[in-house]
């Protein structure tokens, strides 16, 4: 369907029906080996297993002394043990003293068992070696002897062998997002790169010769450009790269000549207005009857408010989904939460069930109906609130109006309100499906 130039704009199509079409687009990046700060935050296409035991040997989780229990039969503060200490074993110890009946080596947190002990005694149950009362100093040097006042349980204060992940285990499933623990976990097993699907790099730019940057003062009639960094940050949050590019004039060869620039680092590109019926829609002008070797793009008319006018399509030869969004802020936002977002985690490998945001059901709360447009499904910013203790629900309380261009109110919001196309009036304390954005 995608050599198809432009759609009819008698036709209009749901929200469900576009989400569909543009997910039947999508495919997976292809995998690649990644360092493993470079694979933060994507997914792993392969089960790693464990290549050595971790940890790999025996060691103490106290700094202490490793004995033999017999010798500590009985001990007690009246009648402690005394053992002779035969040496001292630091963390990464290579040749160990072998502790026979009536020794104890002296040994440090994480420092391996060595031969012939079977527990740790804590220093705090022993003189230190000072011969005189408990000590907890670690730091001096080691005495002949040391006195123990409890006698530990076989295997106590020892950190068995691959007690933490044994010899040919799965230590991480296919599909894991890889986070801190996952990627410390994957040093300690020794592992340099892993394969994953790369995080999306995502292109974003608006469209509109009225836009200036932030921090530059403006002209008559010009407004700061305000969407390519809401859309880079979003496209961030989802899990993506964000290259935001600098505000495109109203030029149509301008436009297709950044947008092909632009092709050969973008997995996903993002468009800012343009997409409307008025004269300066510069987006559709510069994307419409493309070369069938560029890709094509279809612009439509959604049964949504905010975000009516759409245009998706591939460009590029590796055909990289592209979304051409609303000029207005909120239509453009709430436009990528429902369509670019689950695309871009599509892209990264996120399963089905993970593509969106979560969503939930709640009690509208509001001093009066809110009116909704026949036909149409319409998503008011909110704020919820989660159900109180024994409520069955939570509740959401719109926050500013519908206009689209309400970016104040949507920057209070932390949910989207969704009213279906058959309801005209929504009532205070109303059922109603809630899409909650973090």
């Amino acid at each position: 369907m995608w050599r198809r130039s432009c759609l009819a704009l008698t036709e209009i199509w749901s929200v469900d029906e576009h989400l569909a079409d543009v997910l039947s687009a999508i495919r997976p990046l292809e995998p690649i080996e990644l360092p493993l700060l470079d694979a933060q935050g994507c997914l792993l296409t392969e089960d790693v297993t464990v290549p050595t035991a971790l940890p790999p040997f025996d060691n103490s989780s106290m700094d202490g002394y490793a004995v033999r229990v017999a010798d500590l039969d009985g001990a007690c503060d009246d009648f402690p043990a005394v053992l002779t200490v035969i040496g001292e074993v630091a963390a990464g110890s290579g040749t160990l003293p072998e502790v026979r009946p009536g020794q104890a080596a002296r040994i440090m947190t994480g420092a391996p068992l060595p031969p012939g002990a079977e527990a740790v005694v804590p220093v705090e149950w022993t003189d230190g070696g000072t011969g005189g009362g408990p000590a907890v100093d670690m730091t001096g040097p080691a005495g002949p002897e040391v006195r123990v006042h409890r006698a530990p349980a076989h295997g106590q204060f020892v950190r068995p062998r691959g007690s933490d992940a044994a010899l040919g285990a799965v230590a991480l499933t296919a599909g894991t997002r890889l986070g801190p623990p996952q990627l410390g976990l994957l040093a300690a097993l020794g592992r340099g790169s892993v394969p994953v699907r790369p995080r999306p790099r995502v292109v974003v730019l608006s469209t509109g010769s009225e836009l200036v940057p932030p921090g530059a003062s403006l002209g008559p009639g010009q407004i700061h450009d305000s969407n390519s960094f809401m859309l880079a940050a979003a496209a961030r949050d989802a899990g993506g790269f964000a290259h935001r590019v600098a505000a495109v004039a109203d030029d149509p060869g301008t436009l297709r000549a950044t947008l092909e620039d632009q092709l050969a680092s973008a997995d996903l590109l993002v468009t800012s207005g343009g997409v409307s019926v008025g004269a300066y829609d510069v987006v559709k002008e510069a994307l419409t009857d493309l070369d069938p070797e560029l890709g094509a793009v279809a612009f439509r008319r959604l049964a949504m408010q905010p975000g009516k006018p759409q245009g998706f399509g591939l460009l590029g030869p590796a055909r990289a989904p592209l979304f051409a969004l609303p000029g207005n802020p909120v239509s453009a936002y709430v436009s990528f939460e429902l369509f670019v977002r689950p695309a871009l985690r599509a892209l990264a490998g996120h399963p089905a069930g993970a593509l969106h945001r979560p969503r939930t059901t709640a009690r509208l709360v509001t001093d009066a109906p809110l009116r909704s447009p026949e036909g149409r499904r319409q998503y008011l910013r909110g704020t919820y609130e989660p159900p109180a203790d024994g409520a069955d629900r939570g509740t959401v309380r719109p926050v500013g109006g519908a206009g689209s261009h309400l970016v104040a109110a949507l920057a209070r919001a932390d949910a989207l309100i969704e009213i279906p196309e058959r309801v005209t009036e929504a009532a205070p304390g109303g059922e109603f499906a809630v899409v909650l954005l973090g």
